[in-house]
């Protein structure tokens, strides 16, 4: 069982697709770490030596992942909030911050429909 970043990497997965479990490693990143720990793109993660598995630790030492990235997201959204600019405005409300349509769509961000009731007709005379 390799345990990298305190995640419990799949065994019988190839190295660079069990490295991006792996919060803030893509697949990009992880060929490029496997190259810099010199371990075989090809081998899957049950089949790593225990020098192998201290390389990629070395290497993913010096970059920022797991809860030290997500703790830096989260400071850099509170930061928007806390001077008020659009962007923080729109995290605020739990509104698409990226310049997406809100008319339709934007559910995933807007939550689920809060349906406000039709209003009454007068009666007819």
């Amino acid at each position: 069982m390799a345990r990298i970043a305190g995640i419990d990497l799949p065994r019988n997965k190839r190295g660079p697709f069990a490295l991006q479990y792996i919060y803030g490693i893509g697949r990009t990143k992880a060929y490029e770490l496997l190259e810099n720990a010199q371990v075989d793109i090809n081998k899957k993660v049950n089949d790593w030596s225990d020098e192998d598995i201290t390389n990629i630790r070395a290497v993913i030492a010096d970059m920022k992942v797991e809860g030290q990235l997500r703790s830096e997201v989260q400071m850099d959204i509170k930061r928007l909030m806390d001077i008020a600019c659009y962007r923080g405005l729109r995290h605020r409300k739990g509104l698409p911050v990226r310049g997406q349509n809100t008319q339709t769509n934007a559910r995933t961000r807007k939550g689920k429909r809060k349906t406000v009731a039709g209003k009454k007709k007068a009666p007819k005379k």
